[in-house]
């Protein structure tokens, strides 16, 4: 296991939650890389921590999708399947839709300011090339159409499939050939938005995650090409 990551220690984090954000960023950088195993010894020691917070990552992990226990052999980084993908996507797609319609109807003046102030930090930390920056950004803008369904149920389950999709938003913000596409429909959802044009709002939403899936399959298909080269 190649390990070329580092902890930041943050005072204001307990250690499990440290040392979960330092193994999550290795995964989705691609430092630690599909199919390799997690050794929790090897990672106490490289990270200079005990086991006990490792093993409480990896299960965290687990949770996410970005890890698989496998029978009998342990810990291993999960592999970016497209099935996988298109199954959270499903479920994404017709939840954020609902979002849409509700939030059209639901909507305050001030929610609409805030998407538009976030719209305009997505524009900005785009530039910064930090993809995990950008995807928090990305969250933020979403989270905002969220809350203005004033639907606590709704908003628990989009949170809870949040961290299912986060690695497929991530590489799908690796490529920085979608920004412009992006950015315009940030622009167009709030004007849909706090225009109240419920089916123009959904459709956009739907083509918007649609645009996500077909750019991350390609990827998928590449790396698998790649891969067996």
């Amino acid at each position: 296991m190649d390990m070329d990551f580092e902890v930041n220690m943050n005072e204001y984090l307990p250690l499990r939650d440290v040392v979960f954000n330092t193994l999550r960023k290795a995964i989705l950088r691609g430092e630690l890389k599909p199919g390799e195993r997690l050794m929790e010894i090897q990672l106490a020691n490289k990270l200079g921590v005990s086991r006990t917070p490792i093993r409480e990552a990896i299960r965290k992990l687990e949770l996410e999708g970005l890890v698989l226990m496998i029978p009998r052999k342990g810990a291993e980084v999960a592999q970016i399947t497209e099935k996988n993908m298109q199954d959270v996507l499903e479920v994404r797609k017709a939840l954020e839709e609902l979002s849409v319609q509700l939030a059209c109807e639901r909507i305050t003046p001030e929610q609409v300011e805030e998407m538009k102030m976030a719209a305009e930090d997505f524009r900005k930390v785009l530039k910064s090339g930090d993809v995990t920056k950008i995807a928090e950004a990305d969250v933020k803008f979403h989270d905002i159409i969220f809350a203005a369904t004033n639907n606590q149920r709704l908003i628990t389950l989009l949170n809870n499939l949040r961290e299912q999709m986060y690695r497929f938003r991530v590489e799908y913000l690796k490529q920085k050939e979608c920004y412009p596409q992006l950015l315009e429909e940030h622009d167009k959802l709030i004007a849909l938005i706090s225009g109240g044009e419920v089916e123009e709002a959904c459709e956009l939403m739907g083509c918007h995650i649609d645009n996500q899936a077909s750019t991350v399959s390609d990827v998928i298909r590449r790396d698998q090409v790649e891969y067996h080269r």
